[in-house]
């Protein structure tokens, strides 16, 4: 038997998307107002889901303070309140659209969390777009 646990957790952080490669004109064409010079921000909702059996003793899946502090320690203490182009390592030379932000957040968690466990990474970017990324 096999239970579906999840953590929602927020983080605030600036970016700008941009390719080195291309032009000024062509990354305004491709990414419009997200590649303005001074970045811009968006208050990230971010979504833990874990998949595993019950254990018989404590009767959790996953000790969701466990999760809590993980997230906190590893994601949020990197993330919150940083422009991810300017201040994150991840970032310096990857593109930190929606989509490379799960990537990153899921590798940095599957590091910390026994691969017995499903692990899937949901981030809403606004309350209308999000993406999920579950290590496929």
């Amino acid at each position: 038997m096999r239970v579906s646990v999840f953590r929602k957790e927020h983080f605030n952080a600036a970016h700008r998307l941009y390719n080195p490669k291309w032009t000024e004109e062509r990354n305004n064409e491709v990414f419009g107002k997200c590649s303005n010079p001074n970045y811009h921000g968006h208050n990230y909702e971010l979504f833990v889901k874990l998949v595993g059996p019950i254990d018989p003793d404590t009767g959790y899946v996953f000790d969701m303070k466990v999760l809590s502090d993980l997230i906190k320690d590893k994601i949020l203490k990197k993330f919150d309140h940083k422009n991810l182009n300017l201040d994150t390592d991840e970032f310096k030379q990857l593109n930190p659209t929606a989509e490379n932000i799960a990537v990153v957040i899921w590798n940095i968690l599957r590091k910390e969390i026994d691969k017995k466990y499903d692990l899937t990474v949901r981030l809403y970017e606004t309350e209308r777009n999000y993406v999920e990324y579950d290590g496929d």
